[in-house]
């Protein structure tokens, strides 16, 4: 299993004090209060115990009517899971349908997390492709040409991280289709959900007729509490749901009590705290957009998420070589593209979730070590440097 590079710079960056932190997916904005407030309300009234694997019963309900509310799927708490976060989530759906040998389809470039959790499984991650000139929404006939009879479960990311598209319901729908025809699961991150911009979100299970499509959910970005580990899991299939929790039992037991009911706090308190962050990642992808085009430096546009690809092969093809100069020369550290697959060579990935001011001089310091990278300084920089 190989290490994300994600956390690899991070943790480069972590040892120098001038550092800007552009490299991780970390809301800049803290929790909302009111769910500061029933957490530690509840905690103190002894919300503190163990619930079921699954999640208490009142959260279930709670999530399962936000589901239909939100998502347009027709789904009872029995349908729904609360786990440590998403990627727990995703972690116990691969250990639940995965054995040696088997395949799972990911997007290139990808979230590396997945691979990670696949292999801890036995089995094996394939790659199909999502490229720049199409604004990184796959085409049907490349993942269609990815299905091996190995096989499994085809994942799908919209909005996606780290290329911020979003899928439109038509390629979702004939995705579903493709699936239903070769018998396999469909597993869709929707960690992104609340944050888009040009382009509605839309959620593959609308397209479900035969339960075999597992949706992931999140509170860490739409709610910026990343470090509460809250998400949640859609399952049509009431036996896979049963071996979820078995899995979910033998990893963590149940999720935390006292973020369940922070968890409730956030869904039917106020979502101003939602609206007026994702008001403010437009923007921000709006100036680092213009500001980087100004410089002649090309970078992915997203239509949601809060990162941008930023192509930086016009002077290093290695996005980490860039990546540790940047961190090394000009204290900013971003995540190199390499991290996410080779669809992500010769980029860089940028978080439009860092402080605002942040943000903008960490790019500036980017333009200009793309504009100075021939300088002798850089030729100071050991040649191949890798981040492993």
């Amino acid at each position: 299993m190989r290490r994300s590079g994600i956390r690899a710079l991070m943790e480069l960056a972590l040892a120098d004090p001038l550092a800007i932190h552009l490299e991780i997916g970390e809301p800049d904005v803290p929790t909302p209060d009111h769910v500061l407030a029933a957490a530690a309300r509840d905690a103190a009234a002894g919300h503190t115990g163990y619930t079921s694997s699954t999640g208490s019963a009142e959260l279930r309900t709670a999530l399962a009517e936000k589901v239909r509310r939100v998502n347009g799927l027709d789904v009872g708490p029995a349908d729904v899971m609360a786990t440590h976060g998403a990627m727990h989530g995703l972690a116990i759906a691969f250990a639940a349908t995965l054995g040696p040998g088997d395949e799972v389809l990911l997007p290139d470039p990808e979230f590396p997390n997945w691979r990670m959790a696949v292999t801890a499984t036995g089995a094996e991650a394939v790659t199909y492709p999502t490229r720049a000139e199409h604004g990184f929404v796959p085409r049907l006939e490349d993942i269609a040409a990815a299905i091996t009879p190995r096989t499994k479960v085809l994942l799908v990311c919209s909005p996606n991280n780290p290329t911020g598209a979003v899928y439109p319901a038509a390629l979702l729908e004939s995705v579903v289709a493709l699936a239903r025809q070769h018998d396999l699961w469909v597993f869709s991150d929707e960690c992104y959900e609340a944050i888009t911009y040009d382009a509605p979100h839309v959620s593959p299970a609308q397209f479900d007729t035969d339960g075999r499509v597992l949706t992931f959910f999140s509170f860490s970005k739409t709610y910026a509490m990343t470090g509460w580990r809250l998400g949640y899991v859609v399952s049509p299939d009431p036996a896979l749901t049963e071996l979820l929790a078995q899995v979910a039992e033998a990893t963590v037991g149940c999720p935390s009590s006292v973020s369940q009911r922070a968890a409730l706090a956030a869904l039917r308190g106020t979502q101003e705290p939602v609206s007026t962050a994702v008001a403010s990642y437009r923007g921000r992808r709006d100036d680092a957009v213009a500001l980087l085009a100004a410089a002649g430096v090309p970078c992915s546009v997203p239509d949601g998420a809060f990162y941008l690809l930023v192509d930086v092969s016009a002077v290093s093809r290695d996005g980490n070589t860039f990546a540790l100069r940047l961190l090394r020369e000009h204290h900013v550290a971003v995540s190199p593209g390499e991290a996410f697959g080779p669809g992500a060579a010769g980029m860089v990935r940028v978080s439009l979730a860092s402080a605002p001011d942040d943000l903008r001089v960490g790019l500036q310091r980017l333009v200009t070590l793309v504009a100075r990278w021939d300088e002798p300084a850089g030729r100071a920089v050991e040649a191949g440097a890798q981040l492993r």
